[in-house]
C-alpha cells in the first residue's frame, strides 16, 4: 500500500522532543491504511455525486481509533482532533454523527463485505496461514472457530433500548462473536438488557454476520 498524506514522514522517536500524548492512537490508524482497510470502507460509504470534506471511511476508522483509545461518547473524537499535527484533518463530533447517520441497512452489508476483504488480505500475507485453534490441548488444524458470547454492559441511566437485566441490573445485554483463531472481533447484535442468553435467533443472527 502506498502512505497516505497524514502518515507521509511520520516518525517516531524516544528522545522526549517534539512528544504528543495518547501517540499509541497513530499504530491503529495506520495500519487501517496499510491493509487497505480504510480504502475499503470509503468505498463502502461512497455516494453518487456526493464529494465530502471529511471521507467517510476516514471518518468510520477515527471512531474506531477514538474508541481503542479509550473513548466513551462522540464527543470524544475531539482527542484525535488535537492532534492534528500528527494526523491531520480530523472529523469534528457532528460530522462523526452525519456519517453514522449515513450507515443505512445497505451501508451496514457493504461495510461487512469490506472488513471481509480486508481480512482475507491479511490472512493471505500471515506467515505460515491462519493460526490453528486449540481445544482441550488438542490442535484443530484448519478448522476456523468461533467464539460466541453474551455479557451484560450495565448502563447508569435511560439509555435507548436499555432494560432490566436477569441479573438485577439495568443496561444491554449484547451478544458478540470471536475468531477464536487469530483473537479477532467478528460480529456483535446490541440488545436491551432484558433479551435472553440462549436466544437462537439472535445466535444464529450474529453467526450470519460473522
Amino acid at each position: 500500500m502506498k502512505r497516505t498524506s497524514w502518515s507521509s514522514g511520520l516518525s517516531v522517536t524516544a528522545d522526549g522532543v517534539g512528544v504528543i500524548s495518547h501517540a499509541g492512537a497513530i499504530a491503529p490508524r495506520l495500519l487501517a491504511d496499510q491493509v487497505g482497510l480504510a480504502a475499503e470502507l470509503s468505498g463502502a460509504m461512497a455516494r453518487r455525486e456526493f464529494i465530502p470534506i471529511h471521507d467517510r471511511g476516514r471518518v468510520l476508522i477515527d471512531v474506531a481509533v477514538m474508541l481503542a483509545d479509550g473513548g466513551e461518547a462522540i464527543s470524544d473524537i475531539g482527542v484525535l482532533r488535537h492532534q492534528s499535527e500528527a494526523l491531520g484533518p480530523v472529523a469534528s463530533a457532528p460530522t462523526v454523527w452525519r456519517t453514522l447517520d449515513e450507515v443505512t441497512a445497505g451501508k451496514r452489508k457493504k461495510i461487512q463485505v469490506a472488513r471481509a476483504r480486508t481480512r482475507r488480505h491479511v490472512w493471505s500475507h500471515l506467515p505460515g496461514g491462519v493460526p490453528a485453534s486449540a481445544c482441550a490441548g488438542r490442535d484443530l488444524g484448519s478448522t476456523i472457530v468461533l467464539d460466541v458470547d453474551a455479557t451484560i454492559v450495565v448502563t447508569h441511566s435511560e439509555k435507548e433500548h436499555a432494560a432490566p437485566t436477569y441479573k438485577r441490573t439495568f443496561g444491554y445485554h449484547p451478544i458478540g462473536v470471536w475468531c477464536d483463531n487469530t483473537e479477532e472481533f467478528l460480529a456483535a447484535s446490541l440488545r436491551p438488557g432484558n433479551a435472553g442468553s440462549n436466544t437462537a435467533a439472535d445466535h444464529i443472527d450474529v453467526l450470519g454476520q460473522a
